[in-house]
This record gives C-alpha cells, sequence and structure tokens, in this order.
C-alpha cells in the first residue's frame, strides 16, 4: 500500500461558523496547501438552489480538489462548505482520486446564540442577506449526524479554531 502523502480537510459547518477565516489561516499554516470554499463553485446572480445548480455545483467542487490532489505541488489541500448531510460528504469524496490522501472530515459547531450572533453582524455589515439567519440555525443541529470530529468554535479565536485542526490532523 502506498503512503498516505497528502492530506485533504472537508471542514463542514453552517454559514458564518468560521469556515472560510478557518480555512485561509489554516492554508497559511500548512504547508504546500491549496484552499477551496465549495461557495466560490456556485457564486451567481440570483442565486438558484435547483435541481441542475445542485449537480453543477458538486462536479465544479470535485473537478478542482481532484485537480489539487493530482496536483504535485500540494501536500494540503483544504475544502469547506456548508456541508450538513452526510450525503453531500459521501458523494464528493465518492467522486475523488483520494488513494494518495489521508481524509480528515470536520464539522465546524457553536452554540445557536453564538451563531445567531454573527450572522446578525454579518448581515448588518451587508456580508449576509437576512434569511441566512433562520437556515444557519436550522442546519446547525444536523452535524450532529454527520462523520466527523466536531470542533465548537464558540469563545474561540480563529487561531484556536486553527490549532485545534491541526491537533486533530496530527493526532489522527
Amino acid at each position: 500500500m502506498k503512503n498516505k502523502t497528502k492530506k485533504l480537510y472537508l471542514i463542514g459547518g453552517p454559514m458564518g461558523v468560521g469556515k472560510t477565516t478557518a480555512g485561509q489561516l489554516l492554508k497559511i499554516r500548512l504547508d504546500n496547501c491549496v484552499f477551496l470554499d465549495g461557495d466560490w463553485c456556485w457564486d451567481m446572480e440570483p442565486f438558484q438552489v435547483t435541481t441542475e445548480t445542485k449537480k453543477m455545483v458538486i462536479e465544479n467542487i470535485c473537478f478542482l480538489l481532484n485537480n489539487f490532489i493530482r496536483c504535485p505541488a500540494y501536500e494540503n489541500i483544504i475544502f469547506s462548505w456548508v456541508m450538513q448531510e452526510q450525503m453531500i460528504v459521501d458523494n464528493i469524496i465518492s467522486r475523488l482520486n483520494t488513494e494518495n490522501c489521508s481524509i480528515i472530515k470536520l464539522s465546524l459547531i457553536c452554540t445557536e446564540k453564538t451563531l445567531q450572533e454573527r450572522l446578525e453582524k454579518d448581515v448588518a455589515d451587508g456580508v449576509r442577506k437576512s434569511d441566512v439567519i433562520a437556515r444557519g440555525l436550522a442546519y446547525l443541529p444536523l452535524y450532529s449526524k454527520v462523520g466527523s470530529v466536531k470542533i465548537d468554535t464558540s469563545e474561540k479565536t480563529p487561531e484556536e479554531i486553527v490549532e485545534e485542526i491541526i491537533n486533530v490532523s496530527d493526532n489522527g
């Protein structure tokens, strides 16, 4: 069996929990690293969730992740996206060539109060639309059913969260 030469970090969590911030900081901390935010794979106006766009976003994500996996320049690949259901994670993994990868599955979570405060701030700052609050809060309990290491981001700095992610990958 070949050595697992690459690490693929799958970081899920509701919107506003800190996935993008953690991913960007983790990218700086890890050697030869690339970061993909799943939202970049279907950034459209108007935002439309249809059968066709859901199929397209998965294809876009897997195309990019497979290219990162194949590229010898990268040892660490970080992917963040909401991934609130196990079938989403499984669907993505099933389309990837992970023969030479260790997969680290993480879900960032926080308290309802923390998530609501973060999302309300984002709405006030014009970063998100107000409908995201109810959706984010509805997604939060779904992560208990996702097969991943849970990291609570409540009352933690982004640096502390990244340190926890690194500890999980080193000990997993």
